[in-house]
């Protein structure tokens, strides 16, 4: 169900982010999903690069998933206990859909990999603003999950990292507000440099 468009400033003004273990039921269809991806892509990518990739990790796998995150705790944690364990488990099995957002830059191109890992992030914010169109809520996250080894061979080729698991589903209540910055300390009107002796 779309959320309210007739006007994009109050779709903008009023995505929050869910966390994912506060979400309940299936999530959006692969119908839905896929639909959020096209606009995620939609992304500024300079030189053309789409330097990221969309992972999706369907529900019949989340027990593969929770093997892996099983087996990295393990090498992560000298002495994991079965709290430790059992909240992998959860993760890996946290309701609605869930993709692995990969960065993936081209490497020794013209456009710096700083360039490019912009992008991947903003192809992250796309995704959540149309979970949040389409009547959803995302939760991005990374963790020491995001930087395991076997993680990341699991998911990522040479070069590639971790951007974040990003889940997208329904929230179980009304998302809080949370505090956002005050807009002077965080912009600012730029001041050119004096001209000094010699310039």
């Amino acid at each position: 169900m779309l959320n309210d468009l007739t006007s994009p400033l109050s779709l903008l003004e009023t995505r929050r982010s869910a966390k994912p273990r506060e979400l309940v039921g299936d999530g959006p269809s692969p119908a839905e999903l896929d639909h959020m991806l096209t606009i995620a892509a939609r992304t500024p990518d300079h030189g053309k690069l789409h330097p990221w990739r969309f992972v999706r990790v369907a529900k019949d796998q989340r027990d593969a998933l929770g093997e892996t995150l099983r087996q990295a705790l393990a090498e992560n944690d000298p002495a994991p206990s079965p709290a430790h364990y059992a909240k992998e488990r959860d993760f890996a099995h946290y309701p609605g859909a869930l993709i692995v957002l990969v960065s993936a830059p081209v490497a020794n191109h013209k456009i710096p990999v700083w360039e490019q890992e912009l992008s991947v992030g903003a192809a992250g914010m796309n995704l959540l603003h149309a979970a949040h169109a389409l009547g959803y809520a995302g939760g991005w996250v990374t963790g020491w999950r995001a930087y395991s080894p076997r993680v990341l061979e699991a998911f990522c080729g040479p070069g590639e990292r971790i951007a974040g698991f990003i889940f997208i589903g329904r929230p179980d209540f009304p998302l809080a507000e949370r505090e956002r910055p005050v807009l002077d300390a965080v912009a600012s009107d730029w001041q050119p440099r004096p001209k000094t002796p010699g310039d």
